[in-house]
């Protein structure tokens, strides 16, 4: 899977030389919770969040009046803020290859570049939801783990006796189990019962959680 596949296309932008009280007001009508920074020639200079925004503006201690933060944050620009030299990535960048960037740089978004120019936007909460619909989060069913030995065979046997017993796999997952021989697979399931699925993975599970959800 692909970012182009899941990406904001035609993000909501700013201006190097926007208010800060432009930018909050125009995050709140879009919706969203960070600005890609665009200059005159269209070109990524930075992206401005929440965040940032909450950072830049006085202590909630402060004894300046309302009127005098908003004056403040109304002089305040985008430019003066914002992250600049965001990390970027391509429309045919991975979606694996995109979390490993969010994790690794701790980033709460990714421009997506086309040939220089921006393009799209993902987030983490657009990963978020990729993760639940991987999971099968749509489909009531029964949702198994299991740690199983780490071998050829294990989840083709498994796929075999689900199928033969009218079971049908919604999403099937692997995590790297306690030790290096075993690994711990998730599946959702539907069109089964509980009793149905624990005969078929008992055999060869080392521990096992079954339930409905």
């Amino acid at each position: 899977m692909i970012i182009a596949d899941r990406m904001k296309k035609n993000p909501a932008t700013a201006s190097p030389d926007m208010s800060i009280s432009e930018a909050t007001s125009k995050m709140k009508a879009e919706k969203v919770h960070r600005l890609p920074v665009l200059d005159d020639e269209k070109h990524l200079v930075g992206v401005i969040s929440e965040k940032d925004i909450l950072l830049a503006a006085p202590s909630p201690a402060s004894t300046l009046s309302t009127y005098e933060i908003n004056y403040l944050l109304s002089r305040l620009k985008v430019k003066n803020i914002m992250s600049r030299n965001p990390v970027t990535i391509t429309k045919e960048t991975t979606i694996e290859e995109a979390v490993k960037l969010m994790v690794e740089g701790d980033l709460s978004c990714l421009p997506v570049m086309d040939e220089g120019f921006l393009v799209g936007i993902v987030s983490k909460s657009d990963l978020f939801k990729i993760l639940l619909e991987m999971l099968g989060d749509k489909h009531p069913g029964i949702r198994v783990e299991a740690l199983v030995e780490d071998k050829v065979g294990v989840v083709s046997g498994l796929s075999d006796q689900f199928t033969a017993a009218g079971i049908n796999i919604v999403s099937l997952g692997t995590l790297e189990g306690p030790k290096p021989e075993l690994r711990v697979l998730a599946f959702k399931l539907e069109n089964g019962t509980e009793e149905q699925v624990r005969s078929i993975m008992e055999p060869v599970s080392h521990s096992l959680d079954i339930r409905t959800v």
